[in-house]
């Protein structure tokens, strides 16, 4: 965010880091990508180029051969924090196909490829009635497809968050035949129906408040450049990184980085990674099951 005793309005805010963004990522850009990104006209434009060189004099020149403006080789950004994250997260969406090029900031795109995960079949009138629910703190009559039973039932819920596991949306909810809060996987809601008022306190759902870190280190059997490389991946210090999530998620993150599996019996090139403090995580997921004697599951 920029700082300074002049407060800059929002939409000239953005302008101003997307082109610090395209400076930083693909080290050029001109008037026409800011009239074409936001539909500002040509002085606009110039405008905002003139008060960017002013928070920034040192960070662009105009290149009269390229008929652009060029990122210096003193380039430090002053009004974002560049991550890669953010730049891959752009990459990600439009292979998702969530956006097109021209929704993202990249005025160049490198050849890439996401590996494709399955896609989750997800109807949006099912999931606004789950969304206006938990505005409105309702219960709701949902048809649903459960893992255990073979036929599908109607049964109450009242949803009041969304979770995502790393491959499915839930909704985290209360639920009214089994008196405890759930989780219920988007996909498996067949039908919704009518809905009704009622009085479930999210804050009674204990491990859905309670967050619990994962410790994780390399396998022990890991030696040398092997264990270095995974501390490397996972951006390890010191041998180890922390993984934050709520209690309830937690299993799904436990199945996902495959720490379900016992490290002594899967070869340690395939695990690579161990949960170093599994009797803590076990303690605050036993505290949080109790405070509400209730145990989070599948729907």
């Amino acid at each position: 965010m920029i700082d300074g005793p002049e407060k800059i309005r929002w939409s000239l805010e953005q302008r101003l880091e997307f082109i610090e963004f395209r400076l930083f990522w693909e080290g050029q850009l001109n008037r026409a990508d800011l009239v074409d990104k936001f539909g500002i006209s040509i002085p606009q434009a110039s405008a905002d180029l003139t008060r960017y060189q002013e928070l920034a004099p040192n960070n662009l020149h105009y290149d009269k051969s390229q008929k652009t403006y060029v990122a210096t080789e003193n380039f430090q950004p002053v009004v974002t924090q560049p991550t890669a994250r953010q730049y891959l997260a752009q990459l990600r969406s439009l292979a998702d196909g969530v956006l097109r090029q021209q929704e993202t900031w990249l005025g160049w795109v490198p050849s890439f490829f996401v590996v494709p995960l399955v896609r989750r079949r997800l109807d949006a009138d099912k999931l606004r009635s789950i969304v206006t629910a938990i505005h409105h703190g309702s219960a709701v009559s949902v048809e649903y497809q459960s893992f255990t039973r073979p036929q599908p039932v109607w049964r109450w819920v009242t949803p009041h968050a969304l979770g995502f596991d790393g491959f499915r949306w839930h909704a985290r909810a209360w639920c009214h035949e089994h008196l405890e809060f759930r989780d219920f996987v988007l996909a498996r809601m067949l039908a919704l129906g009518e809905t009704k008022s009622d009085q479930i306190d999210p804050l009674a759902d204990r491990e859905w408040q309670t967050e619990v870190a994962f410790r994780l280190a390399p396998h022990p059997k890991l030696k040398g450049g092997q264990r270095r490389g995974i501390e490397l991946d996972y951006g390890m210090e010191d041998g180890f990184v922390e993984i934050k999530t709520r209690v309830c998620l937690s299993y799904y993150l436990e199945r996902h980085l495959g720490l379900d599996l016992d490290p002594d019996k899967i070869p340690p090139e395939r695990q690579q990674i161990v949960l170093a403090n599994r009797p803590e995580v076990q303690a605050i997921r036993q505290a949080a099951s109790q405070n509400t004697e209730k145990k989070a599951g599948y729907g």
